[in-house]
């Protein structure tokens, strides 16, 4: 059962959006992201929508075990997301939701659910951000990010270009953009595993496509500690021009 639980709170984790833009802190940083938006689909497009809905399918990968899921989201900003999942684990067909509504969360496993309290709904805050920003990166240019040059490295066969997000709360990742397309190829960061316990985490973008009138990365790649943790496809994605606030109350 406690396997089961962890899948319940993993899976939402791996699975808009626009605030006042500033002048970036660091100007090559600023050039790599602003190429970025316009490689996406550029920043006008991205500004216009008030959200997003997609679908997705995969595998989580706990030790020698390999599960499949199937998972349903759906975002307004940076703080308010849905996220649907269902799979079948070791032979138990598993559902859960998790919900952000800003300053709340709830997380749903069967019929339990749970309220999340500070701590839980900052933890999922930032997983948010760092599963939505690669999509919409127009936040990166907001006052809530300083942004540094982080060199340049190999992702795969691509050159690419680092650009590192310090949040206000101290905490950062990193993004890799392909050097010639300005796609982003890669995300590392460190992040909180369910016992509390502190991995590093690469997520790897590609299979870019044409979803939502968006260039869309519609397959994701998750390394914990160089370990295989989460592959997953996007089977469809679409901007939203307004989000219902229904979607981001408490599961029932």
């Amino acid at each position: 059962m406690r396997r089961f639980l962890i899948v319940a709170w993993v899976v939402p984790a791996m699975f808009g959006m626009v605030h006042p833009v500033r002048s970036a802190d660091d100007s090559g940083a600023a050039a790599i992201v602003d190429k970025a938006i316009q490689a996406v689909g550029g920043e006008a497009k991205l500004k216009a929508a008030k959200g997003a809905t997609w679908k997705t399918k995969g595998k989580i990968v706990f030790g020698d075990n390999e599960s499949e899921f199937t998972g349903t989201a759906t975002s307004s900003g940076l703080d308010h997301f849905r996220q649907e999942f269902e799979g079948d684990f070791g032979g138990n067909k598993v559902q859960g939701v998790t919900v952000l509504a800003g300053d709340k969360g709830w997380r749903k496993f069967g019929e339990n659910s749970l309220e999340m309290d500070a701590q839980a709904v900052a933890n999922e805050k930032r997983s948010v951000r760092m599963q939505l920003i690669p999509t919409f990166l127009v936040p990166l240019k907001s006052d809530e990010f300083k942004l540094e040059a982080a060199g340049e490295q190999k992702v795969g066969d691509a050159d690419a270009l680092g650009v590192k997000a310090t949040g206000a709360d101290g905490k950062d990742f990193t993004i890799y953009f392909d050097k010639s397309s300005g796609l982003p190829l890669k995300l590392s960061a460190k992040v909180v595993g369910f016992g509390g316990e502190e991995f590093t985490q690469e997520t790897f973008y590609s299979q870019y496509k044409e979803l939502g009138g968006i260039k869309k990365a519609t397959k994701v790649e998750a390394k914990r500690d160089g370990q295989r943790f989460v592959e997953s496809e996007t089977t469809e994605f679409k901007l939203l021009d307004q989000v219902d606030p229904a979607t981001f109350t408490e599961p029932k």
